[in-house]
């Protein structure tokens, strides 16, 4: 049983397969469901899942999460047997990784991780065939990460490592990659590196990427990271200490005036929205993948 749940889940040569089957033409869900599961809600990720189960002839069955409710209405053992029984994949964009830990434990088709607190392969699955489609081949890269060390952080730094990149971490003190955290990286392959000021970040690098500075249920905190993140803005200034015709990435939604600047994020350096519409490539290779394809 294949599932996705981690970049880190995988082998160097797996995640190679992976990418290698997004740009395949199979048809391995013929008249099967799948479930997409959302907990949070989303734009990129419901309408590429959901392209990418038709052309890979299923059926996407779209399910909130206060329909299911997972641990309120029934325990997510409970209802990932039921779901097991009517679908060939399990799909869940969650809160806490643990509740695809759970879905994983006893599930009887592969599960895959949409989004969690922890981790989002399907974004880092898109980078990567972005960067490598408008760039170069990553273990030939410099990768700088500007702002929050989050989940997509995370992931993208997983799946640089594995594919024997480099990867350039900064943001202020205590939004950064722990002394832990790259040593862990580090064990996946290529180089990290964690940086305390945004030039010293990019400097160097093939391609930049930054991130919203609040991610969904830290809403809160707003007000408060603005203030923290005050100065780690991508900006075109911030742009030029990076190599000459360096990329700009964001997974989107994305704040202009906040973690990037209008002037960059709309420029012809943005690789942003090629980076958006691969998050359907990416999702038809995941597919692929989890339900036994090599490539």
């Amino acid at each position: 049983m294949r599932h996705l749940l981690d970049i880190s889940d995988l082998s160097s040569d797996q995640l190679r397969s992976v990418l290698a089957l997004c740009g395949t033409d199979t048809r391995p869900l013929e008249g099967g469901g799948v479930a997409l599961i959302f907990e949070k809600p989303s734009n990129r990720t419901r309408h590429s899942m959901e392209m990418a189960v038709v052309a890979l002839g299923g059926h996407p069955v779209y399910t909130r999460g206060e329909e299911i409710g997972l641990d309120v209405r029934e325990s997510v053992e409970d209802a990932t047997r039921i779901l097991s029984g009517y679908h060939r994949v399990l799909a869940a964009r969650v809160f806490d990784h643990a509740t695809l830990r759970r879905m994983s434990a006893v599930a009887a088709v592969p599960v895959v991780n949409m989004l969690s607190d922890l981790a989002h392969p399907l974004q880092a699955l898109a980078d990567v065939v972005t960067m490598e489609e408008a760039i170069g081949s990553v273990d030939s890269l410099e990768v700088a990460w500007v702002g929050d060390y989050n989940n997509v952080a995370r992931s993208l730094a997983e799946a640089v490592c594995l594919l024997g990149g480099s990867m350039r971490l900064g943001g202020p003190q205590g939004h950064r990659a722990t002394d832990e955290e790259v040593t862990r990286l580090s064990q996946l392959g290529g180089s990290v590196s964690v940086h305390a000021t945004p030039e010293d970040t990019v400097s160097g690098a093939h391609v930049v990427h930054t991130d919203t500075w609040t991610s969904m249920g830290q809403e809160s905190e707003a007000d408060a990271r603005r203030g923290i993140f005050e100065g780690w803005t991508v900006d075109a200034a911030l742009m030029s200490q990076a190599r000459q015709g360096a990329g700009f990435m964001h997974c989107m939604p994305v704040h202009r005036g906040e973690e990037v600047s209008a002037e960059v994020m709309d420029s012809r350096v943005s690789l942003a929205v090629r980076q958006g519409h691969h998050r359907l490539t990416a999702a038809r290779g995941a597919l692929r993948w989890v339900l036994g394809e090599d490539a």
